[in-house]
């Protein structure tokens, strides 16, 4: 299969295969997303299977607008009016009880409720607008890797797998939603993003919980994102606290290891011996914005053994950074021997 790169004058082309069932990769402001039309449930499978994907890992489903949800929530809960009008379109996806029978199994991974998001993207609301249905969107990347947040990371990852992509630059955020659980009485972030937990309690006035359980590979999440490994690439990555950056150097040289470094520029410039990914600037906004595309250029580029990945406060954006590191990760810090 030829996959085809479309720029904004070809939106129209790209939802008519969309409506052919067809399976185009859109941008969004957070990562690219791996569309088919939500209600097609023969669709809805080839992304499983492009993406070598778990089929109990439920799909986020993506509309034009909060009209566009009517069709399938059975409630809504109070608060979903201000935190549509605070936060839609952008990074927040939101899990709400759907009526039966509304979307396919395929599309909930078998449970009663939907995670849905209105993404901060023109071009991709256009696309849903002239697909004229909702589109499922898990980030346009082989399972378990690094998300894609150019159109050539979607590119080496799906060429020949897919019809085509819809390039709209590199993201801004870098990262995936927010994703804020309605289904129940009291709202809970169950995957933290560029919405923090902060953000949503100063306008909803209430203490917003934060689910940190991870799920293991025999359950069924009710959010993607919450398994305890993710986002990996095939070299193993170490997470480096501040003060364990000379001892792992130390380390990686007398084991002969050659390190890739993920890191800020204040950090970066103290080692210049290790090939680097270096962020744009020293603050968690670029990193978080890098870190994908950091983890892929050095795993496939720079043919290093081990990447040494700097470490953030776990608050505010650096919550939504250091959750997505950790699974990369699998959770293991430098420690030594």
């Amino acid at each position: 299969m030829e996959t085809k790169i479309f720029k904004s004058d070809q939106i129209n082309q790209a939802a008519a295969l969309l409506r052919q069932g067809e399976l185009i990769a859109f941008p969004t402001e957070t990562v690219y997303g791996l569309g088919a039309d939500a209600l097609l449930p023969q669709s809805v499978e080839q992304v499983f299977t492009v993406k070598g994907r778990p089929s109990d890992n439920p799909l986020i489903v993506h509309v034009v607008d909060f009209p566009m949800t009517k069709e399938f929530v059975e409630n809504y809960h109070p608060l979903t009016e201000k935190i549509v009008k605070n936060f839609w379109p952008g990074p927040l996806t939101l899990i709400f009880s759907i009526k039966p029978g509304s979307l396919s199994p395929v599309v909930t991974g078998g449970l009663s409720t939907a995670a849905f998001r209105m993404p901060d993207n023109e071009m991709t609301l256009a696309l849903i607008e002239k697909t004229g249905a909702p589109l499922v969107g898990p980030s346009a990347n082989t399972s378990g890797k690094p998300s894609p947040t150019t159109a050539l990371h979607v590119y080496h990852d799906l060429k020949g797998k897919i019809a085509g992509i819809l390039d709209d630059g590199a993201t801004q955020i870098g990262v995936e939603s927010t994703v804020l659980d309605l289904s129940g009485e009291v709202p809970t972030i169950l995957r933290p993003g560029a919405v923090t937990k902060e953000k949503l309690e100063e306008v909803l006035g209430i203490e917003i919980p934060l689910d940190k359980h991870l799920v293991k590979e025999s359950e069924t999440p009710k959010s993607p994102g919450m398994k305890y490994k993710h986002y990996s690439p095939d070299t193993p990555v170490l997470m480096i606290r501040p003060a364990d950056w000379n001892n792992a150097l130390d380390w990686a040289k007398s084991n002969e290891k050659k390190v890739g470094l993920l890191a800020t520029p204040k950090v970066a410039k103290r080692y210049e011996s290790a090939d680097r990914f270096v962020f744009d600037e020293d603050t968690i906004e670029a990193a978080t914005r890098g870190l994908f595309s950091g983890l892929r250029a050095l795993d496939e580029g720079h043919k290093v053994d081990v990447i040494f990945a700097e470490v953030f406060p776990e608050d505010h954006l650096g919550l939504a950074y250091m959750n997505r590191l950790k699974k990369a990760a699998a959770q293991n810090y430098f420690a030594e021997k």
